[in-house]
């Protein structure tokens, strides 16, 4: 599986962006999809993930009430519509996928084997 994200950019403070990411083919609608991000000199940390089944979603505190993950399976698409935005929340996004991921693993990053190239967002003070 190969992921393909895109939307990132650069934005002030209290701005929005997008991000979207599609996966080259379907994992069987199991598991989830989701995002990590990369701060400079910062462990990658989880960010946001769908789970298909249910369409349960869940978010890192931090970033509860102003980001909402989304998803189309159908499209194998997911996106991250990121309101609000802090200077802390400059990272390069990665984009994951997993067939096999359970929900209470959802937000470990050992747990996904599909990881996308990465779109920076840069937010200005």
């Amino acid at each position: 599986v190969q992921l393909q994200a895109s939307g990132g950019g650069l934005v002030q403070t209290g701005g929005s962006l997008r991000l979207s990411c599609e996966a080259s083919r379907r994992t069987f609608n199991l598991g989830a999809m989701g995002w990590f991000r990369q701060a400079p000199g910062n462990d990658r940390e989880f960010v946001a993930a769908l789970a298909w089944r249910g369409s349960f979603t869940y978010y890192t505190d931090s970033i509860e009430g102003r980001f909402t993950i989304s998803g189309d399976s159908a499209k194998k698409r997911v996106y991250l519509q990121m309101n609000s935005l802090k200077p802390e929340d400059t990272a390069i996004y990665y984009c994951v996928t997993d067939p096999y991921v359970a929900r209470g693993d959802i937000d470990a990053k050992g747990k996904y084997d599909y990881w996308g190239q990465g779109t920076l967002v840069t937010v200005s003070s």
